[in-house]
């Protein structure tokens, strides 16, 4: 019985690119975090993929293969923009029942729709629907299958533009030609894992025991997938979050220690507002300066439980008085809280130097920024860079535009209106 249908949207930020500025249809595009040859893409379209350009290719190397590529600074508040609007479109169609990722998502097949014709119409009619309500350039690879992860496979088994189904009675032999990489869930350390539990090829994975799964995953996880490649539904585990962090690669004007620390601030005050809007408080704080000489440093340092900015504020300011600035020019700075937990659920200080004044005060600038930009009021730590490391986007996490959006003022309305019917 086919019970998922997985929606992959081919070369995402790419596309969207391309459905507000026609000028770049059938171009080779990339998107970058910034603008600069040091960087690398994070988005290529087909056209730019076809010449050996993709995501992680420097902007030098992109450009040393195609001279005429159109290079074009992310806009991720438009992506997360047309993320809500595509999932709008689909549930005309069929359920939305999980959002894997910003380009991902897995719907639900119940009733006469678990038939493979009713579910191949399905998908046809998601593409249709795509096309006329959000946008023509934006093309989805669709899997059908009897579990979210083999639909998942099956949309990676065609791109761009892919429709595959795999039923009860194409298993296993189906999954055999792809490599053991193909899979989601291994990766680099995953498939040496494999590979030193004497597995080296898919159909070797799928006619291991579960019990010699196990072996090879070091968990109960093992077990799980071999469930999942017999069609079998496995229920997805709710993870709790542990961490919230943000990195960036700075722009040429700001790899300086004034600029990187100012980088650093930037970061921090983002997080500690996503960390807020959570509930949540954090008992550490990581940091870290990557070079372009390739040295790195970096800080991970046990606190006292806080959400508080200028708290963190203050812990950061004397954390990079530690830094080895002479080392070079700073590239890529990170900020992370790595061990959060429910504000509720933190014991009060002994001696607390915030109290009832300080988290008002929180309050209020969270709700100022919220309403007005995150730059209405900042930290002053952060003056020379409140306009760098916009909002990003990462994988497993679809930033909210109320708590993470730069600026509330960006009119999204403009850039549609360039869209042709």
């Amino acid at each position: 019985m086919l019970r998922s249908l997985f929606i992959d949207l081919n070369s995402y930020f790419a596309s969207v690119e391309q459905e507000l500025r026609p000028e770049l249809r059938g171009r080779p595009v990339i998107v970058v975090p910034v603008a600069a040859d040091t960087t690398s893409a994070i988005a290529a379209s087909y056209e730019a993929k076809a010449l050996g350009i993709s995501t992680g290719t420097m902007v030098a190397e992109a450009k040393r293969l195609c001279p005429t590529i159109a290079i074009v600074p992310a806009r991720h508040s438009v992506y997360v923009d047309y993320h809500h609007r595509i999932v709008a479109a689909v549930e005309t169609v069929v359920h939305v029942e999980r959002v894997m990722s910003i380009d991902e998502m897995a719907c639900s097949l119940t009733g006469r729709d678990c038939h493979r014709d009713r579910a191949v119409e399905l998908a046809h009619a998601v593409k249709r629907t795509l096309a006329e309500q959000v946008g023509s350039t934006l093309r989805c690879s669709i899997g059908i299958a009897p579990n979210d992860y083999l639909a998942k496979t099956a949309s990676d088994m065609q791109k761009p533009d892919g429709l595959v189904v795999i039923e009860q009675t194409d298993l296993p032999y189906v999954l055999y030609p792809l490599k053991l990489r193909d899979l989601v869930g291994v990766g680099k350390r995953m498939g040496e894992r494999l590979y030193r539990n004497g597995i080296y090829t898919v159909e070797q994975l799928c006619t291991a025991s579960a019990p010699e799964l196990h072996r090879a995953w070091g968990s109960v996880e093992g077990e799980r997938m071999y469930r999942r490649l017999r069609g079998e539904h496995v229920p997805h585990l709710e993870t709790q979050k542990s961490s919230i962090s943000h990195q960036h690669v700075m722009e040429p004007g700001l790899r300086s220690r004034e600029g990187a620390s100012g980088v650093l601030h930037r970061l921090l005050q983002k997080a500690a507002m996503r960390l807020r809007s959570y509930g949540m408080h954090t008992s550490n704080l990581y940091v870290s300066v990557r070079f372009r000489s390739g040295e790195k440093w970096k800080s991970d340092l046990d606190i006292t439980p806080t959400a508080d900015t200028i708290q963190l504020t203050q812990i950061l300011t004397s954390v990079l008085e530690t830094c080895p600035w002479s080392q070079g020019e700073p590239f890529k700075v990170t900020v992370a809280f790595t061990k959060i937990v429910d504000g509720d659920a933190t014991p009060l200080p002994l001696f607390d130097h915030t109290g009832p004044a300080r988290e008002r005060l929180n309050d209020t600038l969270d709700q100022l920024n919220t309403k007005y930009g995150k730059n209405t009021i900042y930290m002053g730590t952060s003056w020379n860079a409140k306009h760098s490391a916009p909002m990003r986007i990462a994988f497993h996490h679809i930033p909210d535009l109320e708590t993470d959006s730069d600026d509330h003022s960006d009119d999204h309305s403009d850039d549609r209106s360039n869209q042709t019917p």
